[in-house]
């Protein structure tokens, strides 16, 4: 199975501070349809006006990982931590059996456009966890990149779920493939730029799911960045 799901079909909540384009139903967005894909849960692509942010709230047993496009979030959370992730950065909190946290827009002067992301663990009422890593442009061009993964290989950040996260920059001639192992799915994002996966083409906002397809292939790039899950 090779499914589109085409960025204009996508939930969208404009509040103001807040543009959001759901993947998934969420909040107020429902549809019966698009509740998740395998274990994938969530999602979102937010963008937030300067010095504007999401005030203090609780999370429980949902892996959350948060990827920007572009400028700078600003996250805290009740475990004490506090930073700031910009591009390059991934950042994984792991709700477990309660966690409070806030995310902001770091700057003043520009928005921040980034990837809200929930998979569902395969283990619940585990202690809270935060992690985040840092993987340069030239550790994703022309590849898909390892960034997130059950066993935390290759310097990913850890997911406690059956769920492995691959980014890759692709431009021009640059190609990049990922294998599926029997009874796996998969899920293609196009965070920005366009790319054809196995000859299906895509532009920002578009995804592709992916069922009892042993391999996905992406060529025919133009300043793309994508994320592939490989999913139970």
């Amino acid at each position: 199975m090779l499914q589109v799901r085409k960025s204009a079909e996508r939930g969208h909540a404009d509040h103001g501070w807040l543009n959001s384009y759901h993947s998934f139903s969420f909040a107020d967005y429902y549809d019966p349809a698009h509740m998740g894909f395998g274990n994938l849960r969530v999602i979102n692509e937010d963008r937030v006006q300067p010095g504007m942010g999401f005030g203090t709230h609780g999370h429980r047993d949902m892996e959350i990982v948060s990827y920007v496009l572009e400028g700078a979030l600003e996250h805290k959370d009740s475990m004490g931590n506090g930073s700031v992730i910009v591009p390059g950065d991934v950042q994984r909190m792991s709700a477990g059996r309660g966690v409070m946290h806030s995310e902001f827009n770091h700057s003043r002067e520009q928005g921040v456009h980034f990837l809200q992301i929930w998979i569902e663990p395969n283990v619940k009422g585990i202690a809270a966890s935060y992690e985040e890593k840092r993987f340069e442009a030239a550790q994703k061009r022309g590849r898909l990149c390892l960034v997130g993964s059950p066993d935390a290989r290759d310097g990913s950040v850890l997911l406690h779920a059956d769920a492995s996260l691959y980014a890759a920059l692709l431009d021009g001639e640059e190609t990049a493939a990922h294998d599926f192992a029997p009874g796996r799915k998969g899920y293609l994002f196009v965070a920005r730029g366009s790319v054809a996966a196995n000859g299906v083409a895509l532009t920002a906002g578009d995804a592709l799911k992916l069922a009892d397809i042993a391999r996905i292939e992406l060529s025919g790039a133009k300043d793309a960045e994508a994320l592939l899950f490989d999913l139970a």
